[in-house]
């Protein structure tokens, strides 16, 4: 069966994005991090997102081949990014139109529980808080792997929102990287 893995940024005190959309400059982006961010995704085929986060990404990476101040780690992963089955979960889009996407409009959590039944690699949501939280809820993520970067915002978008009930995890791995952030790798406790 499949995994699904959630790949996420946050701050120490738990946001993913400071108050405006996209405010992630706090983010200590760097060649370890990436490294690191590479070896994850050598076993995923399959990326998910809910609308906000699928339409940056693709506004974002569709523009990296054709700029030429664009670094060597961005180039590889848009060459990936474009290859890679994207699926954008939300009520509200009517089509996608980035190569190798499909729309996802309803039946979210029987779409994913599909998803891991077929063969192939990893899913990952890469970013995407909202819809994480969403499929968090529903217990459909096999792994989180959170990123915590030595930064406190103060107020933003939270990882975790609207959640009701109490979700254990057990801690699997961790790892401190030069830049200060640490990355905890956290299964489901069943």
């Amino acid at each position: 069966m499949r995994k699904v893995i959630m790949l996420m940024h946050i701050s120490l005190d738990g946001f993913v994005q400071g108050e405006q959309d996209w405010d992630i400059s706090w983010i200590s982006f760097t060649d370890e991090l990436g490294q690191y961010s590479k070896d994850i995704l050598s076993t995923v085929d399959t990326v998910m997102w809910g609308r906000g986060t699928y339409q940056g990404m693709q506004n974002y990476w569709t523009s990296v081949p054709g700029n030429p101040s664009a670094s060597d780690y961005d180039k590889g992963h848009a060459e990936w990014i474009n290859k890679t089955t994207k699926i954008v979960f939300s009520t509200t889009l009517d089509q996608t139109d980035w190569a190798n996407s499909r729309l996802v409009k309803v039946n979210m959590k029987e779409e994913i529980i599909r998803l891991k039944e077929q063969p192939g690699g990893d899913i990952i949501i890469l970013g995407s808080p909202r819809f994480a939280s969403n499929v968090t809820r529903h217990r459909l993520i096999d792994e989180y792997r959170i990123n915590v970067h030595p930064v406190i915002l103060g107020s933003g978008l939270p990882l975790f929102n609207n959640l009701t009930d109490r979700i254990k995890l057990k801690l699997v791995a961790n790892r401190i990287f030069q830049s200060g952030v640490t990355g905890l790798v956290y299964q489901l406790d069943n």
